[in-house]
């Protein structure tokens, strides 16, 4: 059976996923067989996996760090929220149910006993398995029905190391509250604490890593600098928001306010994100995906931006619709299963030729493509959608010999999520200067020696090995 190593968060965006993800590369690069686990995850950034169906993004990414293919049974529970109150419950990989949050929760025993399961089947393969937590571990109105925190450690007698991010301020409160309400069996779990995101002298500190030692009666095991050069696949789009960059770079993104996978833009670290119209003249307007398209697709006329993407177009601007933004960009869409909302039918953009129809199904799948010049790139789908496009219409791309999405005249539509993660497709298709190519293997080594330049190793070793 594995060792289980539980890594938790004194609030949500403390560095949780970078923490699992430097803890699993280190551990491979120590020889062992280790898998990342989430038991509930919460995003709209997900991939598809080696059997079928789709795990969160940064699973995916801690997945690679291990050197391992994405697995259902690394996040059996993703949650894809609809609005503010309901989610798409995706169990296993597969779409399970639409819920409110309230009603999520009376499904509590069945959900235990599919994360159990999963990480069950986990621990028969591997020697280690780094488990990630959600939020806060010290969320109290759920510790009753605690399927990803501390309740899942209980469970596994997974010891515990509790991340605190030092860069968003309060971190003394923050460590010294969350032990101050964890119950006596939970508290006993949390073997040592982290200090993430630290700028500057890490020695002027030291004072202040002695009164949390002392108040917690529990060891540092180290003070983690900030570390901007480094870059992993997050799972949602607050992480691309606070990114590095910014800036005018002639590229504009819709700020959708569901809009998914957001890592497809992780090359145009510049581009702007638009909400409005705004009186600026971009070379590129991006549609992203979204979970509800039509949702979407009535936020963004509400802000004025239909007629804004028409001007951007008139003026010379290239349109390209990723997933539900490439939906949005045709002539209707047409809902006559519900699948997200009772309104059967919208008028699209009219920027494309094509019409969609929305199914029950999802199609989840990793898909090797060429661009038309014959440029390869790796790319995945994950949509709920059928679009119909003219025969003989000119390809986004081609999937062996089958034509994928369409392009004309300055406007483009595309289901293939990652295609802009490819340097060809960025200058081929939106005819922009070609980005340097991330070197993911690279960013993950540097995760590792991140982790073990600022981890007491020898704590490490005693407390989690």
């Amino acid at each position: 059976m594995a060792k289980f190593l539980f890594i938790g968060g004194t609030a949500s965006h403390s560095g949780k996923s970078w923490m699992t993800a430097a803890v699993c590369r280190h551990l491979k690069r120590r020889g062992l067989r280790v898998a990342p686990f989430k038991a509930q995850n919460m995003s709209l950034n997900s991939y598809p996996c080696v059997e079928g169906g789709e795990i969160g993004r940064a699973q995916a990414a801690q997945a690679e760090a291990c050197g391992l293919p994405p697995s259902r049974d690394m996040n059996p529970i993703l949650l894809k929220p609809n609005c503010d109150s309901s989610s798409q419950v995706v169990v296993n990989g597969k779409v399970w149910r639409n819920l409110p949050a309230r009603e999520y929760y009376t499904h509590f025993d069945f959900l235990l006993g599919e994360v159990m399961a999963a990480i069950g089947r986990l621990s028969k393969q591997y020697e280690a398995i780094v488990i990630e937590g959600a939020g806060s571990v010290s969320e109290i109105n759920f510790r009753g029905v605690d399927l990803v925190n501390l309740g899942l450690a209980s469970r596994v007698d997974a010891p515990a190391l509790l991340v605190a991010d030092i860069d968003r301020g309060g971190v003394f409160a923050n460590i010294c509250g969350t032990f101050d309400l964890l119950e006596s069996r939970e508290r006993s779990l949390v073997r040592s604490f982290a200090i993430n995101r630290f700028r500057g002298d890490r020695s002027l500190f030291a004072g202040g890593v002695a009164f949390l030692e002392n108040k917690t009666n529990r060891r540092c095991l180290g003070v983690f600098p900030y570390a901007a050069g480094i870059h992993l696949d997050e799972e949602d789009s607050v992480s691309f928001e606070a990114r590095p960059g910014g800036g005018h770079s002639g590229v504009a993104i819709l700020k959708f306010p569901r809009a998914s996978n957001l890592t497809d833009f992780n090359l145009l670290a510049g581009a702007t994100l638009v909400d409005r119209a705004i009186n600026v003249k971009f070379r590129v307007v991006i549609l992203p995906g979204s979970k509800n398209t039509l949702a979407d697709l009535e936020w963004l006329r509400s802000r004025g931006l239909e007629q804004w993407l028409h001007c951007q177009h008139a003026a010379g601007a290239r349109i390209l619709g990723v997933c539900g933004g490439y939906q949005m960009l045709g002539e209707f869409i047409e809902d006559p299963h519900g699948v997200e909302s009772g309104r059967g039918r919208a008028e699209g953009l009219g920027l494309l030729p094509v019409r969609t129809e929305l199914e029950t199904g999802k199609t989840t799948r990793v898909v090797q493509a060429r661009t038309p010049s014959g440029a390869p790139f790796s790319a995945y789908e994950i949509h709920m959608g059928r679009t119909a496009r003219p025969s003989g219409a000119a390809p986004f791309a081609w999937i062996g010999d089958q034509p994928e999405g369409i392009r004309q005249d300055g406007v483009m539509g595309t289901y293939l999520h990652g295609a802009l993660e490819s340097a060809a497709v960025i200058t081929e298709m939106l005819d922009l200067p070609a980005p340097v190519p991330r070197d993911k293997e690279a960013d993950y080594d540097r995760l590792a020696d991140w982790f073990e330049a600022s981890a007491d190793m020898g704590l490490f070793e005693e407390l989690y090995l």
